[in-house]
């Protein structure tokens, strides 16, 4: 849609498309012939959904559920790409920014069919396979997931820092036998290949230790038509992994009903907020939306409200390999970015090197966070080193697609602990106690989620998926309460997960690696709060009789079984037993409390 002139490209108004009649209504407002005056955000919301078709609500029976829904959004992935063409510009604009490379939003459709086609032809995959992978951010990344979502099959998302340790359990879990990988990955996923009869296929440095790579894939396949395969938009999408209260991580299961949701309740809010606070006639004219990506494309945060978001928004995507500072200041600069989205340890590093650097970085007008909960002064500190910017943060999980709460602007500066107020219109929130029961507002309860955003199930998990799922209701374990205007505080974790830089670290995770040790006893898993990271692990550990261990040899011992950002950086190493309390379960709270005081104040 063309904008009004002087509209201003703010946050808000990212995702304004297919709105012909708020197209009107801006104009309207813009030459003061309707006499309309702000529009309250509930207005706003219902106002979209009487007047804008892609917004029209409907009832769906989803798991025998029946579900408020979107009516006549696009079912699957790959009808959100067809369908998002005109909002990509005249087809000349990059779209994908890798370093030196570059792609228009046609050239990414075209490779992502191309692969689509040699996924069937060359590598027999069928519809409802599971095809996995495992790298750094790059592009190929991208044009395999939505090739794979494109052709009806689902992609597994294995985490980059694994070891093959945890390599081998998800792609057994997961039950893939095709795994596209970078060098380090391929590296690690060559020992397993024999034995779990899988099929490694090599991605840019890793192209030289497989006899197929990917760029062989895509030169030997030249049909860039769409691929033909009918999707339900209820069939699967994708296998996230999510650390969890159990010793190995939970196999999430998406469906492209519950991406397509998430991506258009943002697009509704971002759509409707200018209606809430229309443009001044004054405002500079708007640069084109482009979006840093920093967040790993293995999480929900990077493909959701980042890369997919971006398909109908018309933004382009200035993906980085990994996180550096001092490159994003430069990245910001160069392509013009204007949304930046990554956990708050990312933003307060930029935010840090922009001062340093002397930097305002005056194209960004959005910078949110999500994974984790970002420190309270920091939201000030924020709002006055970029002051052009709306400073934003939300919360959301891997089983809802990412969607859930969030808040910017005046309203976060004012309520720095604040989650934010649930995005409409799909989504019911209820706050429920230990029995089931909703508790009264201001009263803290357990944040109770459903939406058509809920993931299908735990992979191979029955039990855990009826723990959390309950008739369409998805109890997220997160503690918290809501206030009279709507914003939600989230209080506490009923799960013991650590949550390091927005990477979250089941507490069994580390404390069953720590059980491998032959010197350990016991092992009792906690969060060290940590200045930049948010957190980062600690771990108390009793040793058994006889045997000697330093904390160094332990967390050597460990690299070997779990991930890096998995070790514990605190190690207390104990020869009586660990606390307990009254039902002799390990008191991991007093552990903890005694592990931090022996800190003697210093940085954890």
């Amino acid at each position: 849609m063309v904008l009004p002139d002087g509209m201003p490209r703010a946050w808000e108004d990212i995702a304004l498309i297919l709105t012909g009649a708020v197209d009107a209504w801006l104009k309207d407002y813009a030459h003061g012939s309707n006499g309309t005056s702000a529009m309250t955000p509930e207005q706003a919301v219902h106002y979209l959904i009487a007047n804008e078709p892609i917004y029209e609500l409907s009832q769906a029976r989803i798991r025998g559920v029946e579900t408020r829904v979107f009516k006549n959004i696009p079912g699957h992935i790959r009808a959100l790409m067809q369908l998002s063409r005109a909002d990509q510009g005249d087809g000349a604009a990059d779209y994908l920014v890798f370093g030196d490379e570059r792609w228009t939003y046609d050239e990414f459709c075209s490779e992502t069919n191309r692969i689509a086609h040699a996924l069937t032809t060359k590598l027999g995959v069928r519809k409802g396979q599971p095809v996995a992978i495992a790298m750094r951010n790059c592009p190929e990344f991208l044009f395999l997931f939505t090739a794979i979502a494109s052709i009806g099959a689902v992609t597994v998302f294995l985490n980059g820092w694994w070891t093959t340790e945890e390599l081998d359990y998800a792609l057994q879990d997961s039950s893939a036998k095709i795994v596209f990988g970078d060098r380090i990955r391929v590296e690690r996923l060559l020992p397993l290949q024999a034995e779990r009869d899988i099929q490694v296929i090599g991605v840019r440095d890793g192209s030289d230790l497989t006899p197929i790579n990917y760029a062989s894939l895509l030169d030997a396949s030249s049909d860039d038509r769409w691929p033909q395969v009918d999707i339900d938009t209820d069939d699967d999408m994708g296998i996230m992994y999510s650390s969890g209260t159990t010793g190995h991580p939970k196999g999430v299961v998406l469906t492209h009903r519950g991406a397509m949701s998430a991506v258009f309740s943002w697009s509704m809010v971002m759509t409707a907020a200018p209606l809430v606070t229309p443009p001044a006639a004054d405002d500079p004219a708007p640069l084109r939306p482009a979006t840093l990506v920093v967040t790993p494309l293995f999480h929900v945060t990077a493909t959701h409200p980042v890369f997919l978001f971006s398909i109908p928004s018309g933004a382009k995507l200035v993906v980085m390999e990994k996180w550096d500072t001092d490159r994003a200041v430069q990245l910001i600069q160069e392509e013009q970015i204007t949304r930046f989205l990554g956990v708050p340890t990312q933003t307060h590093d930029l935010m840090e090197a922009a001062v340093r650097m002397g930097q305002p970085l005056e194209t960004l007008d959005f910078i949110n966070s999500g994974g984790a909960k970002r420190p309270p002064p920091q939201v000030g500190e924020l709002a006055q080193v970029f002051p052009a910017a709306q400073i934003a943060t939300g919360w959301g999980m891997t089983e809802t697609n990412a969607l859930g709460m969030g808040t910017a602007g005046e309203d976060y500066v004012a309520r720095p602990g604040s989650a934010g107020r649930l995005y409409p219109p799909v989504q019911e929130l209820r706050f429920l106690d230990d029995e089931g029961r909703d508790v009264p507002t201001g009263e803290v309860g357990e944040i109770t989620i459903k939406s058509p955003t809920i993931m299908r199930c735990y992979l191979n998990k029955p039990e855990a998926t009826a723990e959390v799922l309950n008739e369409g209701w998805l109890r997220s374990g997160d503690l918290g309460f809501i206030d009279a205007d709507g914003f939600v505080t989230i209080v506490d974790r009923k799960k013991n997960i650590i949550i390091r830089g927005g990477e979250n670290i089941a507490c069994l995770d580390v404390e069953g690696a720590l059980h491998k040790h032959p010197a350990v006893a016991e092992a009792c898993a906690f969060s060290i709060p940590h200045n930049r990271l948010g957190e980062v692990v600690g771990a108390g550990v009793q040793l058994r009789a006889g045997h000697h261990a330093t904390a160094q040899e332990i967390q050597d011992y460990l690299a070997e079984h779990i991930a890096t950002f998995k070790i514990p950086e605190h190690l207390w190493l104990h020869s009586d037993p660990l606390p307990r309390g009254a039902t002799d379960k390990l008191d991991r709270r007093a552990l903890r409390a005694q592990c931090i005081k022996s800190l003697n104040g210093t940085d954890a």
